[in-house]
């Protein structure tokens, strides 16, 4: 095999893979596509044994997730975005080891924190209970 062959044969591999949408290892899981070793995920798309998860892409290890992307170990994060072993996070983004952070960004072992500024946990979850109404999370 040459580089010529070997080129071509990727890109017959690639288009084959960009035309699928089967899941593998997944079960009850509905309407999802491309995800594999998944449970119970509804409209999910390309994530790896993730759990209880709503509306989520490329995430890998995570749980009872809605609408987040690209998140890695997370559980119980909504609209979040590239985060890692975060948990109850809320429309925050590049987040590592947090828990309980909303609007929150590039934070890391954070918790109960509002657009990554700290509150006390009963604050934080006054004005959290009424973000997330106003907001309709």
């Amino acid at each position: 095999m040459d580089r010529a062959e070997f080129e071509s044969a990727l890109r017959k591999l690639r288009s084959h893979f960009a035309g699928t949408t089967a899941n593998i290892g997944c079960l009850a899981c509905e309407r999802c596509e491309r995800s594999s070793d998944c449970t119970f995920c509804i409209e999910c798309r390309g994530v790896t044994r993730c759990h209880y998860c709503t509306g989520c892409s490329e995430c890998i290890d995570c749980s009872h997730s809605q609408r987040s992307t690209s998140c890695l170990m997370c559980s119980h994060c909504i609209e979040c975005e590239r985060c890692v072993g975060s948990a109850y996070l809320v429309l925050s983004s590049g987040c590592s080891g947090c828990n309980y952070c909303f609007g929150c960004v590039g934070l890391s072992k954070k918790d109960f924190h509002i657009l990554n500024e700290p509150y006390d946990r009963q604050t934080y979850f006054e004005i959290t209970g009424r973000l997330a109404k106003q907001l309709r999370l």
